[in-house]
């Protein structure tokens, strides 16, 4: 069982880059570090890295990609700062925060994917799910908000 943990801040980031996307989804890397609390983990969350939309431009309402030298890049900058790629975050403009077929099928075990739901410009849900590795299903995943 895991717990994502974001700051106050960190919300309102991931809200301020959805709306300002809109219509469009926008994404970015989470960076932190796991912690094993008993039976849970808490993935900690101390940077997020805003990436660039890189599917195709009248495709982005409704999907996201990100390039392969953009994972690179942010997959380094995590090891030079003794963390690690935790997930993901990107907006489904009005539509619910819970993955698509496209997400669970696009989707890899382990990470953290944070959706937010973008409603006529403004934020509203905001949930994190991850990827069962032997049922190939989302499960939602607890999020916590700090100061």
């Amino acid at each position: 069982m895991t717990e994502l943990i974001f700051t106050a801040e960190q919300v309102a980031q991931i809200e301020r880059e959805g709306v300002e996307a809109y219509p469009n989804e926008c994404c970015g890397a989470i960076l932190g570090k796991d912690v094993a609390k008993g039976d849970k983990t808490q993935r900690i969350v101390h940077r997020l890295e805003p990436l660039k939309n890189s599917f195709e431009a009248e495709e982005q309402f409704h999907r996201f990609s990100l390039s392969p030298k953009d994972l690179m890049r942010v997959e380094k900058q995590a090891s030079d700062e003794k963390m690690s790629v935790l997930g993901f975050y990107h907006s489904h403009p009005d539509h619910p925060a819970r993955p698509s077929e496209y997400d669970r099928t696009h989707g890899w075990p382990f990470y953290s994917y944070v959706i937010i739901a973008i409603a006529k410009g403004k934020p509203a849900d905001l949930t994190s799910w991850q990827l069962d590795d032997v049922t190939e299903q989302f499960r939602s995943e607890e999020i916590t908000r700090g100061k």
